[in-house]
């Protein structure tokens, strides 16, 4: 199916001009943007135009020349549940590769209304700074006190100072200041722009936070119905994940599928019952949900002995900080959460990457010592300046297996029992990361067979369309029970393919940008690749729906013209 850009005019989107600001110099410019987001609705796809257009295709994740997008979509103007979220674009320095990622939380409500649908971050500073983002300006302010600072220290500086809450500012901690190559952006002190270490290169820029703050309001109508249904739906929904988040599946995958154990040389972990859902629901003292949303799935844990307080664990550092370092002790995963938050780390890079370690020590189990060394990481000390680089840069030499794809470490869902996902690890513009596509889903409900890969490649595409598609919205992915293919249409007022159309000209985008970065079909490959039937015959296919070339590259006419296979 072949569409261009003109089709998508109709399409609700989001509200608001494009901010540029260069962090060295201080200076702004503002530029109207709406027939670009008639087109690419906003968030993920807004700042992956962008950025395809903007950022050179020879630059330094870590050099001035590398631009970063905040952006949000058109739902963030509503009052719908699964609309807390933002999303974050740019080159990232962990796979060299363009990379976007989202996080909740309640920043999307207080950006929104300083009138702007991105903000775009150029240069470099000299010395340490924080913006402040209004909808009557933009202040730069040297806050070389912060130097060091850890996230919730950033925030109490900002409430202190300028009267203002976690919920109106991205922050990077040590990690971020140090360029390590997982670092994370915060917001909220515990919401993270997680994965790739777009952290590292606010860090770079010599960005310590950003804060954002206004009253416009966006001249964006959401048909209702769905809008109070789907916020119904929420609020009346018996789903586990509301009690347990996404640690509610621990169990399940860890008996009937594969839960990482010991850097990935075990497939069950034998104390997966003391770290799973409900080991975490017992920590659990409230409920806490993001912005607007009536679902609440949230986990703000504490344990009272060991004087802990965090939000989390989720199912994704259960793996990284439990299973996969052979720890069996849910407080010792809640400490490693909360240090990763502090710090302003990606708790699976992280989490795994501490587990290389501990697997070249033969330390697996020692909490104390996976702790003592994810410090290390954020500060460069010692070993920790070896493992800041990521296990793609460190593996060999700490002597072990390289589990990660273009450079991203794994996350927990195996592509070893579901094939499928593996295919979907090695073919996403992303890495290693399973919300990139999500095919593990269908191959855990027994929607497709987890073995083999004939016809999966179809899934694949697919679902990275839609998922593309859902963070330019911009919506949660926990949304999946309340909102189908009607809602969205309904939402969004266009078909269903064409919002896919919209998904796969981004997947599309991001797959030539890194192309011309040299990126191609060798480097869709996973560490297991040999052990999946039929994996050169299925990127073939996958290369083919998507109207590619065999060796994995984008024409570039393709990406000039807008055409995108949405099929």
């Amino acid at each position: 199916m072949i569409l261009s850009q003109s089709n998508m005019g109709d399409m609700l989107h989001a509200d608001g001009t494009h901010l540029t600001i260069d962090v060295g110099t201080g200076e702004t410019s503002e530029s109207n943007i709406d027939s670009l987001l008639e087109d690419e609705i906003g968030g993920r796809a807004l700042a992956t135009a962008l950025a395809h257009e903007r950022i050179p295709f020879d630059a330094d994740p870590l050099g001035p020349e590398n631009r970063l997008y905040l952006s949000t979509g058109p739902l963030q103007a509503s009052m719908m549940s699964f609309t807390g979220r933002m999303n974050l674009t740019g080159l990232s320095p962990l796979t060299n590769g363009l990379l976007s990622t989202n996080a909740g939380g309640y920043l999307s409500r207080n950006f929104t209304p300083t009138g702007h649908s991105v903000v775009e971050f150029v240069g470099k500073s000299d010395e340490l700074v924080a913006i402040h983002v209004r909808d009557d300006g933009v202040s730069v302010e040297p806050v070389g006190e912060l130097e060091g600072a850890r996230v919730s220290e950033v925030s109490e500086y900002m409430a202190e100072e300028h009267g203002l809450g976690p919920d109106n500012c991205i922050a990077i901690g040590p990690a971020g200041e140090n360029r390590v190559r997982f670092a994370s952006v915060m917001t909220f002190d515990s919401r993270a722009f997680g994965r790739g270490g777009l952290g590292a290169a606010f860090g770079a820029k010599n960005l310590k936070c950003v804060t954002f703050d206004g009253s416009y309001e966006p001249a964006v109508e959401i048909p209702d119905p769905p809008e109070s249904e789907i916020h119904r739906d929420a609020a009346t929904s018996d789903s586990m994940m509301r009690r347990q988040g996404t640690t509610s599946g621990t169990e399940f995958i860890n008996d009937n599928f594969s839960l990482p154990t010991r850097y990935f040389s075990d497939f069950t972990f034998e104390r997966a019952a003391e770290i799973g859902g409900n080991a975490v629901e017992e920590k659990k003292y409230k409920k806490e949900s993001c912005s607007m949303c009536a679902f609440g799935c949230k986990l703000p844990t504490r344990d009272e002995d060991e004087g802990i307080e965090t939000e989390g664990p989720e199912f994704e550092t259960v793996f990284s900080f439990g299973s996969n370092q052979g720890v069996g002790d849910v407080v010792d995963v809640m400490k490693a959460n909360e240090l990763c938050d502090e710090l302003g780390m990606d708790t699976i890079s992280a989490g795994v990457t501490v587990a290389a370690y501990l697997a070249s020590e033969d330390e697996f189990g020692n909490a104390k010592l996976a702790r003592e060394v994810t410090r290390k990481i954020a500060h460069r000390e010692g070993v920790g300046d070896l493992l800041a680089e990521g296990v793609a840069r460190c593996h060999d030499e700490l002597g072990v297996e390289n589990w990660t794809v273009k450079g991203l470490e794994f996350a927990a869902h195996d592509g070893r029992v579901c094939h499928g996902q593996g295919l979907s690890y090695a073919v996403a513009n992303r890495g290693a990361d399973h919300m990139y596509a999500s095919v593990m889903s269908l191959e855990y409900s027994g929607e497709l067979n987890p073995e083999g890969l004939d016809g999966k490649a179809e899934h694949v595409v697919e679902n990275e369309n839609f998922a593309a598609f859902r963070d330019s919205g911009i919506v949660c992915a926990f949304a999946s029970d309340n909102i189908d293919e009607e809602r969205y249409e309904a939402l969004f007022d266009a078909d269903y393919e064409e919002l896919l159309a919209a998904g796969a000209r981004t997947v599309e985008r991001e797959r030539h940008f890194n192309n011309k970065r040299g990126l191609d079909r060798s480097d869709d490959v996973v560490p297991y690749a040999d052990d999946l039937p039929g994996f050169e015959s299925a990127l073939d296919s996958y290369y083919q729906l998507r109207g590619w070339n065999d060796d994995g590259t984008v024409p570039d006419d393709a990406v000039e013209a807008g055409r995108v296979d949405a099929d």
